[in-house]
C-alpha cells in the first residue's frame, strides 16, 4: 500500500520514535568493533565485554544509577515480568497493589501472580486517571508486599504521583515498582533521589533501537529477585541470554541525547514540545467535537489524548479514526500500542469512569522532536477533514 503523496506526519512517538541519527551510527561502529558474545575470553569477546560495560556505564551516569544497579532485558514487558514476578516469587504470597492503568506489561503479571497465589488490589484512579490518594494509608496495610504504578500513562497521558507513593512504601518497607517506558523519552530521571526500588523501561520509545530494555532495581533487591528463566549466569544471573553490545550502545547512546529532567518536573520536560503540544490541542479544542482526556496539567508533555464526535455529536470510533487519518497522510493511536489493534472499550478509559458509549473513540497524538509548528496547522486541517466527512457506523 503506498503513502499518501502529501507530507506525511508522524504523532504516534508513544508506539515508537524513529532511530535518532547518533544511535545509527554509534550501533553501526558498535557492529563493526563488538560484534563477538562477551561472555567469550578470547580478545574478540573481550571487546565485545568492554562494549557492553562501557555502554552500562553510560546508561548508569545518564540516570545517576551505578552500572550493578542496570539489568539489561529484551524489552520493558520482559524487565516489568523480572520485576514483579521475580520478586514476588522470593517471597511467600502476599498482595501486589496496582493501579486501574496500568500498561498491560504490568496487568499481565499481576495475573500471573494471582494464579501463584497473590492477591492483587487494584488501586482507583479519578476521572483523569490519576490514583485516589486517599487509599494511600489503607492500600500500604498487611498483606501489602509490593506496589507498582505507571509514572506516565501511555493511552491518556496522565502522569502518577509516584514521589509520594514512593516515600509512604519506603516508610513501611514495602517494594516500590513503576513503570517509567513513557517517562524516559521526556528525560532521564535522577535514580539516585527517586523514592522507588525496581524501574523499567525500553529504548525505542526515545530514539533507541527496538529489542532492548532495562531494569533498575536497588542493590538489596537484587538480593532476593529470581531470574525468570536459567541458563547462562549473564547480568548477574538475574537475566539469562547472550547480551548485545550493538544493543545496549545504541541504548546508552539515547540515553545520552535525551539529557537529565527532574522527577517532579517531567510534566513540563523540553518546554518546546510542551508548547508545540499546547498549540496543537488549543487547535483542535475549537470544535465541540473534540475533547481533552486524561488530566490536563499532570500528564507527559508530548502527549493529547482526544474523545472525538462527528458532526452530530456520536462517538467516532479510534480505529476508524487511524485508518482515516493514515488516508491523510497523519499516523496516529486509538490507545496504547500493545492493544490499539483491539476491537473492543479501551479498559483505562473504562476505570476512568468514561461513559460506554465513549470508550472506543479515544484518539492518541503523540509529538516528537521531529514536529513543529509549521505542521499544526496542515495537522488541524487533516483531522477537521476526517471529521467533516465521517459517515456514522457504530463504534
Amino acid at each position: 500500500m503506498s503513502l499518501p503523496e502529501q507530507p506525511y506526519i508522524y504523532l504516534d512517538s508513544c508506539a515508537t520514535a524513529p532511530l535518532r541519527e547518533c544511535v545509527r551510527a554509534c550501533m553501526l561502529e558498535a557492529q563493526q568493533q563488538s560484534w563477538g558474545n562477551p561472555s567469550s575470553l578470547h580478545r574478540i569477546g573481550c571487546n565485545a565485554a568492554e562494549s557492553l560495560e562501557r555502554a552500562r556505564l553510560s546508561i548508569g551516569k545518564s540516570l545517576g544509577a551505578d552500572r550493578s544497579e542496570i539489568v539489561f532485558t529484551s524489552s520493558a514487558t520482559e524487565s516489568a515480568h523480572l520485576a514483579l514476578l521475580g520478586l514476588a516469587r522470593a517471597s511467600s504470597p502476599g498482595r501486589l497493589v496496582i493501579s486501574a492503568v496500568e500498561h498491560p506489561a504490568v496487568s499481565s503479571a499481576a495475573e500471573k501472580l494471582i494464579a501463584e497465589g497473590w492477591s492483587v488490589e487494584i488501586w482507583p484512579v479519578d476521572t483523569f486517571g490519576q490514583i485516589q490518594i486517599h487509599h494511600l494509608d489503607r492500600l500500604l496495610q498487611p498483606p501489602t508486599k509490593i506496589v507498582s504504578l505507571i509514572w506516565g500513562q501511555s493511552e491518556v497521558g496522565t502522569i502518577q504521583p509516584i514521589q509520594t507513593v514512593g516515600k509512604a512504601c519506603r516508610v513501611k518497607g514495602i517494594p516500590f515498582h513503576t513503570d517509567a517506558t513513557q517517562i524516559l523519552s521526556q528525560g532521564c530521571p535522577d535514580w539516585s533521589d527517586l523514592p522507588v526500588d525496581l524501574l523499567t523501561a525500553s529504548a525505542h520509545k526515545c530514539g533507541g533501537p527496538k529489542g532492548i530494555g532495562l531494569l533498575l532495581l536497588r542493590s538489596e533487591i537484587a538480593e532476593r529477585i529470581q531470574p525468570l528463566f536459567v541458563g547462562g549466569k549473564q547480568e548477574n544471573g538475574l537475566r539469562a541470554g547472550t547480551e548485545s553490545p550493538v544493543l545496549a550502545e545504541g541504548m546508552a547512546a539515547a540515553l545520552h541525547e535525551i539529557g537529565s529532567c527532574k522527577a517532579d518536573q517531567i510534566r513540563t520536560a523540553g518546554s518546546g514540545i510542551a508548547q508545540l503540544r499546547n498549540a496543537l490541542l488549543e487547535m483542535l479544542c475549537q470544535r465541540d467535537e473534540i475533547s481533552l482526556s486524561g488530566h490536563p496539567i499532570d500528564r507527559l508533555p508530548h502527549h493529547l489524548s482526544l474523545l472525538v464526535s462527528d458532526r452530530q455529536g456520536r462517538p467516532m470510533s479510534g480505529r476508524n479514526l487511524v485508518r482515516a487519518l493514515d488516508r491523510e497522510g497523519i499516523a496516529a493511536s486509538s490507545g496504547s500500542a500493545c492493544s490499539s489493534g483491539r476491537d473492543s472499550d479501551s479498559p483505562i478509559l473504562e476505570a476512568m469512569g468514561v461513559d460506554p458509549l465513549w470508550r472506543r473513540s479515544g484518539l492518541r497524538l503523540s509529538l516528537g522532536n521531529w514536529n513543529d509548528h509549521s505542521e499544526l496547522s496542515v495537522i488541524n486541517e487533516r483531522i477537521q477533514k476526517v471529521i467533516d466527512g465521517h459517515q456514522h457506523s457504530d463504534v
